[in-house]
């Protein structure tokens, strides 16, 4: 199982992230999506680590941006530990 955080920007309402929770679910592997609109977070369980690219595609299909300035606040890709791929 392998849990990962990433910042979206542009989320503001829970439709937004029911939005972007449908389309991660439909990534292969997926096992659960936790959406944390305050932190614009989205937290994925899938039992393989996910390609970035897939995750990136799947947040654009739902209309938002994955984030991914290093150092920012905002940065799209984490593990749940803090760490970097």
């Amino acid at each position: 199982m392998t849990v990962t955080a990433h910042t979206v920007i542009g989320m503001a309402c829970g439709l937004c992230a029911e939005f972007v929770t449908q389309e991660i679910e439909r990534i292969q592997g997926v096992t659960a999506v936790a959406v944390d609109l305050e932190g614009d977070t989205v937290t994925v369980t899938s039992e393989r680590r996910l390609d970035i690219a897939e995750v990136r595609a799947a947040v654009q299909e739902a209309g938002y941006e994955l984030a991914d300035a290093p150092g920012d606040r905002r940065t799209g890709f984490r593990q749940q530990d803090g760490s970097r791929p």
